[in-house]
């Protein structure tokens, strides 16, 4: 990548390339992987259990699943993703992973260094992106299988670690380390460029033959397409006739802990890969600022390990019904520190993850979702007045005493008998927090009523949003909704179904998070997809790159 100096403009000669991907995750890997020349193949010597679909596979044998029509061979088939690419690649990948089986793939991969298409893939660390971040002790809600990529098996690198004979799920050290190892292994490392944050994404239109490149800048500060001044780009070695569109990328590199090097470069398409992870959705709830209120597990862990908690503390109010507010309470619980467990949802609600999760490879998830049923604050079965977890009403003033240590329930859930779990954890389903206050004290509204307790620390898990601050508006005008921010749950970015390109910006392409498909099984049918429509568009431009590397390093 070419690195300009501080007070160097971005003018003369940048490189162009034909994709830059944003996001060195899984997502940034396996299209890096496909962009390389590797090609999958239907693997003659395997029957797929589909036999529509094997049929349809054995038609055009001879071709490459890239090469093939992917509408055609994603007809019908149902999955765990509401995009059809990415429900075709992982039954080709894991077939008939959903009922319990474990085949092989259907796939074998060949190499055709004639198909290579220079790329870079820009990340903010070492390629693998969040998962660097994320807790090195809990297990990862998918089988280790199931977070590998193509042509490398996963147990192969983890010397075929199986915890027990029902789970083969990972530490997210275990997976960091995996992806890590990847690059290297697939000979990948010149695409990847570490450490590099990009600050401006920008649309620059050619013009008409002979008018030259127009660069239409948006107002100061903000990525996208803008209605600027025109200003002519020349002798960078891009096409200057044709008509379409190039993107300015901008950003620097961290290339010492306090030395940033800006970069630019051009781009004839955009991958955004980035994930989910950057910005923690907030409560909008009065205090949430208040420096007792964290967003991340990683700070129980550490309030947990300086000994700021122990069991004798105000309880830890966790707020959310997802898998991290999950990891909390088993963080916590393990370490006998007392819960307030608040979610808005009712523990009957279908669309709570713990009812989407097998019992027998997720014990740990369902021992929660057991707690949050039966050990509420309504049910809570004390031997004295005092063992329950104590509020007083509003009128009269805020609780200011520590929380005694709540019980666990002795009642009747649909029809089973709980059993006792944690006796330190009590849970409100069905509450919200209307405020936190500097005296420590938290404020939960119910149905009803409304109650207030002393807590030691507070920890907001309600899922988390791209920050997709170096496109115009925060990229908004992409998703589903333009009207509304983009959310990978609530309003993905609208893409094509097949191709992955943005319906609003050609030329523009996501995937993974940012398209709805927030695990590793789903998100590779995002590469397939992009992979396959560049291919199919350079071949048919004739600028298939033929040297099988990158200059622009």
């Amino acid at each position: 990548m070419p690195l300009l100096e501080e007070t160097t403009l971005p003018q003369e000669h940048p490189p162009t390339l034909p994709v830059v991907i944003i996001g060195n995750g899984p997502s940034g890997i396996c299209l890096s992987y496909l962009l390389s020349g590797h090609k999958p193949y239907l693997d003659t010597a395997t029957v797929h259990p589909n036999p529509i679909l094997y049929r349809k596979l054995q038609e055009s044998k001879q071709l490459s699943i890239t090469e093939q029509d992917l509408e055609y061979l994603s007809e019908g088939l149902e999955g765990r993703s509401r995009n059809p690419v990415a429900v075709l690649f992982d039954t080709l990948l894991h077939p008939n992973a959903d009922f319990g089986y474990e085949f092989p793939p259907v796939l074998q991969w060949k190499r055709d260094k004639q198909q290579h298409v220079p790329h870079l893939v820009l990340g903010r660390a070492t390629p693998g992106g969040a998962w660097h971040a994320m807790e090195g002790s809990m297990l990862t809600i998918s089988l280790g299988i199931w977070m590998e990529l193509p042509g490398v098996n996963y147990r192969d690198l983890t010397n075929g670690k199986r915890r027990d004979v029902t789970s083969d799920r990972a530490t997210p050290e275990e997976i960091s380390s995996y992806y890590r190892n990847y690059v290297k292994l697939k000979g990948l490392q010149n695409n990847f460029v570490d450490n590099t944050y990009v600050t401006s994404v920008q649309k620059l239109c050619r013009g008409q033959e002979g008018e030259g490149l127009e660069n239409r800048h948006t107002d100061q500060g903000d990525g996208g397409v803008g209605d600027g001044g025109n200003q002519g780009f020349e002798g960078n070695g891009v096409d200057k006739g044709g008509g379409g569109t190039l993107w300015e990328v901008r950003g620097y590199q961290q290339v010492q802990s306090d030395t940033h090097v800006p970069f630019s470069l051009f781009a004839e398409n955009i991958v955004l890969a980035t994930g989910a992870s950057d910005s923690p959705v907030h409560l909008g709830a009065e205090g949430e600022d208040l420096p007792f209120v964290f967003r991340s597990i990683s700070d129980l862990g550490l309030a947990i390990s300086r000994r700021k908690l122990d069991m004798n503390s105000d309880p830890v109010l966790i707020v959310g019904a997802g898998l991290s507010a999950a990891d909390a309470v088993l963080c916590a619980c393990g370490s006998n520190i007392r819960v307030l467990h608040v979610f808005r949802k009712s523990v009957d609600n279908p669309d709570l993850i713990f009812k989407q999760l097998p019992k027998t490879l997720y014990p740990e998830y369902h021992k929660v979702y057991n707690m949050m049923s039966s050990q509420t604050y309504t049910n809570v079965a004390p031997s004295s007045a005092s063992d329950r977890p104590q509020a007083v009403s509003i009128a009269s003033s805020v609780c200011a005493k520590m929380c005694p240590k709540p019980q666990f329930a002795t009642g009747n859930m649909a029809g089973t008998a709980s059993v006792s779990l944690f006796p330190v954890y009590t849970s409100f389903p069905e509450h919200g927090v209307v405020s936190f206050q500097s005296d420590m004290t938290c404020l939960l509204q119910g149905n009803d009523s409304l109650k207030a307790f002393k807590i030691s620390m507070a920890l907001v898990l309600i899922g988390t949003n791209p920050n997709l601050f170096f496109l115009k508006g925060n990229g908004q005008y992409l998703g589903q909704d333009p009207t509304k921010p983009i959310s990978c749950t609530q309003n993905p970015i609208d893409v094509h179904p097949y191709t992955y390109e943005c319906a609003n910006e050609p030329g523009l392409f996501a995937m993974g998070p940012l398209v709805g498909d927030n695990f590793v099984r789903f998100l590779k049918g995002g590469a397939l997809g992009i992979a396959s429509c560049l291919l199919k568009r350079l071949k048919k431009k004739e600028k298939l790159i033929s040297n099988g590397g990158n200059n622009f390093i």
